[in-house]
């Protein structure tokens, strides 16, 4: 029998709470708003957050655009994070931790939705990784280790995907095209994904013999 593929999005939900509850930076954010997908690739990318909401949670602007309200079980989602094959292939469970957090430090204060304008990378540049990596360094000495083993995992697991994705905002008196103005577990289905996580490499001591290890 085939092992049973781990439910990564069971995992992200751990680890995302478990970053809100020991990281006071990350206290705004809960853990039940945000859904977490695996999507194709966009260049050296390996994760990114798309808000869902207009500022106050709205979803219909004061310009009277709309934007398609995500419902998940219910609830409404205010971000969707959107990891990229690279996020999955040829990265380590540090590098991984350290693009959840990223996509976590763009939302907004607030948590209505938005992004946080002043950690926008137009606005930072260089500046935005020097003010994320101390926060990395200091959770990855609180994070625990089964979180960290899950993140180092290689192989097959399991992970939401699009069957639809929800387009940009638009404006309903320009747009007369029928447009779906809800999404809900309908247009996602649990798809298959390979990790691969290289193996850390092995530091030999001086003198010692450079014999194959099995």
């Amino acid at each position: 029998m085939a092992p049973r593929r781990p439910n990564f999005n069971r995992t992200l939900r751990s680890l995302i709470r478990d970053i809100a509850a020991r990281m006071p930076e990350f206290r705004h954010v809960k853990v039940g708003r945000i859904l977490v997908v695996a999507g194709e690739a966009r260049r050296a990318s390996r994760g990114t957050v798309k808000p869902l909401c207009f500022k106050g949670g709205k979803s219909i602007d004061k310009a009277g655009r709309r934007k398609p309200v995500v419902r998940i079980q219910g609830r409404r989602m205010l971000y969707c994070i959107t990891l990229r094959p690279l996020f999955f292939r040829g990265s380590t469970a540090k590098a991984r931790l350290e693009t959840l957090m990223h996509e976590l430090f763009h939302m907004s204060r607030r948590f209505d939705g938005t992004l946080h304008a002043g950690r926008r990378h137009a606005k930072l540049g260089d500046e935005f990784g020097r003010r994320l990596r101390p926060l990395v360094r200091r959770y990855l000495k609180l994070c625990p280790e089964a979180l960290l083993t899950a993140l180092a995992h290689s192989g097959e697991v399991r992970v939401l995907q699009w069957l639809e994705r929800p387009g940009p905002a638009y404006d309903p008196r320009i747009v007369k095209r029928r447009v779906r103005k809800v999404y809900t577990e309908d247009q996602l289905f649990s798809g298959v994904a390979r990790m691969v996580t290289p193996r850390p490499r092995v530091v030999r001591e001086t003198g010692a013999r450079d014999d194959k290890v099995h």
